[in-house]
């Protein structure tokens, strides 16, 4: 058994692509983060400042969006990596509801986003908040915007992660 677990949310499919590659390389088990309430094409209109995505985006800090109660036991896993779009520059905000779902104690937290124009600096902020918040004893591992084969490569090379 891996000793990895990638775990991931992709509303488009854009972030299951990199996370499949991400999983392989590291020859890791791979799940998805499931809504309740899956998003529609409607929901990620970012030009409406009404659809579902926007308005849960600009919730305060402690905002969450329900995920279903599907996720792996991580009893097994010594690494976990974390995938996601970034919308409006922070994960989504089901991200924020798995790690405070996930006992994350003891474990080597990595993440990563997909974007075409935004960087990874706010994002880890949330992350660090988030793991924070929870008190967590987790080493965590600086994210990136994983957008092409050499920064998928260049960041699972800097990876701090228990072997």
């Amino acid at each position: 058994m891996t000793n990895t677990l990638v775990l991931y949310f992709s509303a488009t499919g854009t972030t299951k692509k990199v996370a499949e590659k991400v999983a392989e390389k590291l020859n890791a088990d791979i799940a998805e983060i499931h809504p309740v309430t899956p998003y529609t094409d409607d929901d990620l209109n970012w030009h409406d400042e009404s659809t579902r995505a926007t308005v849960e985006q600009k919730q305060e800090h402690d905002g969450r969006v329900p995920i279903k109660d599907d996720l792996p036991s991580l009893d097994n896993y010594d690494n976990v990596v974390i995938g996601h779009p970034i919308w409006w520059g922070i994960p989504p905000r089901l991200i924020a509801t798995t790690i405070d779902t996930l006992n994350l104690n003891g474990k080597h937290l990595a993440t990563f986003g997909t974007s075409s124009s935004t960087g990874y600096d706010r994002a880890q902020s949330n992350i660090e908040r988030t793991i924070k918040e929870n008190n967590y004893n987790v080493e965590l591992n600086k994210g990136n915007v994983l957008n092409s084969q050499s920064a998928i490569d260049s960041w699972l090379n800097s990876l701090s992660l228990a072997r």
